[in-house]
């Protein structure tokens, strides 16, 4: 039983990570919409809540999921970088 739960455990927090990255991308896209300070401090806080829920998934059994899914948070991360320069 407690694999199990364990097993439970992990698949949570990749999908914690999932959906933290999820909520950062419609974060970043505000910000690259709107580009206010309100939505950009909201976007670097979402940004910053992701990294934290990755690195927590980062002892996931599929490592080819959480790469996949690091990869994609780079790619979001990168488009915001843009909107935050130029602010």
């Amino acid at each position: 039983m407690k694999n199990n739960v364990s097993s439970l455990q992990r698949q949570n927090q990749i999908f914690q990570a999932e959906q933290s990255i999820e909520h950062a991308h419609q974060a970043i896209n505000d910000a690259l919409s709107h580009p206010q300070q309100q939505t950009i401090e909201h976007a670097k806080n979402s940004i910053e809540k992701a990294e934290h829920a990755l690195s927590q998934a980062a002892d996931f059994d599929n490592q080819d999921a959480v790469q996949l899914v690091r990869e994609q948070f780079e790619q979001y991360k990168q488009s915001f970088k843009e909107v935050s320069d130029r602010s």
